[in-house]
């Protein structure tokens, strides 16, 4: 009798920048990866089939960019939507992976996979309700409540919550759409368009720090009384400057002022906390919604 083949499962974690396309077991642990430019959708696409058919994958996970399409049941499920990336706009990224590798597709937006990611196999196992925040080039949150990912009419445009632009702030916001949304004031853009270097040169400036953990930590609370996460979980290129959390998390106590007095909430240090899974939060993510598409095909 022949030994049982072991599982592979194909994770694209796709960017509006790269492409970060990876192999792993259904248990997380990732074989190997390769990053690829994100160029136009044909030839990219062309080289992402390439790469997961010569890996003889079983399934295949994937993380994209948006606006996306994650309703199954829409005509414009898996296609990039009203992208800034204009060659992408209304393009059938998933049908295209599909068609070319021919196994069962997981899909979901990459920030939605990141938060699977961390409830999977991270900081935030064994939690059914959980806020996964990005803070970098731009910003966005992947949300799952009940144990599901969280959709609607499309999916949850976190990033772009209104907030409240501080008397002092003299930056201008740097979101095309609105003038004081968490994005356009609290970005890695944002802190280099209002500082005029980028946040990995401002570590030593005290006020940069300051004024993007109350902007955060506003979000935060927001996020609390709409979602009651368990936890929440912030990544991303702005919150490698790690002098952020005890900021945020003060803050965010001083804002909630008490409402909220949960064991979570009262246990703050453990409650705002950095992603758990050395930066592959994406890509594991993806593995799980590998596995997922996997086991809703019955093999």
């Amino acid at each position: 009798m022949s030994e049982k083949k072991s599982l592979r499962i194909g994770a694209l974690e796709a960017g509006g920048t790269k492409m970060v396309m990876a192999v792993a077991t259904p248990e997380g642990e990732v074989l190997e990866r390769e990053e690829i430019p994100t160029g136009e959708p044909g030839p990219t696409c062309e080289a992402i089939v390439a790469w997961f058919a010569e890996r003889d994958i079983d399934a295949l996970g994937v993380g994209a960019f948006g606006p996306t399409g994650v309703d199954p049941e829409s005509g414009t499920y898996g296609w990039i939507l009203e992208t800034p990336k204009t060659a992408w706009r209304h393009f059938d990224f998933l049908g295209t992976l599909r068609r070319g590798l021919d196994v069962p597709c997981g899909y979901d937006t990459d920030v939605n996979a990141a938060c699977l990611g961390e409830a999977t196999f991270g900081c935030a196992q064994g939690l059914g309700t959980v806020v996964y925040i990005t803070i970098g080039t731009g910003i966005g949150a992947g949300v799952m409540v009940g144990g599901k990912l969280l959709h609607g009419m499309l999916h949850p445009e976190a990033g772009h919550i209104s907030l409240r632009k501080r008397p002092y702030d003299t930056g201008a916001s740097v979101c095309g759409f609105h003038d004081s949304c968490f994005e356009g004031l609290a970005s890695g853009p944002s802190i280099e368009a209002r500082w005029g270097a980028k946040g990995v040169d401002l570590a030593d400036k005290a006020e940069v720090w300051e004024l993007e953990s109350e902007y955060i930590a506003e979000a935060l609370v927001d996020y609390v009384m709409v979602y009651s996460p368990e936890k929440i979980v912030l990544g991303g290129g702005v919150m490698k400057q790690e002098q952020l959390f005890p900021l945020v998390r003060n803050k965010f106590t001083e804002l909630l002022g008490g409402y909220i007095q949960t064991e979570q909430v009262k246990a703050v240090d453990s409650y705002i906390v950095p992603a758990g899974c050395g930066g592959d939060q994406g890509i594991l993510g993806c593995t799980a919604l590998g596995v997922e598409a996997l086991e809703a095909a019955g093999e």
